[in-house]
């Protein structure tokens, strides 16, 4: 393999696991926050 292709796929490499970490807080955060909007509704019901 050339020395170019080696750094492109770590490069590569790194960047899909923060897109992951990045990916699955963004989700993590969503999910939060329709749960917090389904208990500011469960509270104006009551």
């Amino acid at each position: 393999m050339s020395k170019f292709f080696k750094r492109f796929l770590a490069f590569a490499m790194i960047a899909g696991f923060g897109a992951g970490l990045a990916a699955c807080e963004t989700g993590a955060g969503f999910g939060r926050d329709v749960e917090k909007l389904g208990e500011g509704i469960q509270n104006t019901a009551e």
